[in-house]
């Protein structure tokens, strides 16, 4: 099952991981990549990933390629939200766009939000 993992992380988490990527390609380790999407805030990934796109991703994943007008019609929402929510996903990384329509190219989307201490 190919799932998309999505995080929320501070610039130095993504950078901690960035180096260990780094270091661990340099010794010749074999690690298996995940898909990730990263975002700095909940905030930040809740903009892109709010309730009516979490549908949209539902709605794709694991069906291939559907028009924008199929989408909007197996959700019961207008052509023209499902489109604007669409195109966000689609800057966000999150769907991809081709000839035969958008896609979602996971089985799933998995969210990781960890919650420290304020410093």
């Amino acid at each position: 099952m190919k799932t998309l993992n999505v995080r929320v992380t501070s610039r130095a988490g993504v950078k901690a991981g960035v180096l260990k990527a780094m270091k661990n390609a340099q010794s010749g380790k074999k690690v298996g990549a995940k898909p990730l999407l990263t975002f700095s805030s909940y905030e930040d990934m809740h903009r892109v990933l709010a309730p009516a796109r979490l549908q949209i991703v539902a709605a794709l994943a694991g069906k291939g390629a559907l028009s924008i007008r199929e989408v909007a019609r197996r959700l019961g929402r207008d052509v023209k939200g499902v489109h604007t929510d669409i195109t966000r996903l689609i800057n966000a990384g999150v769907i991809d766009r081709t000839e035969e329509g958008v896609s979602f190219p996971y089985d799933q989307l998995h969210m990781e939000v960890d919650i420290g201490a304020a410093a």
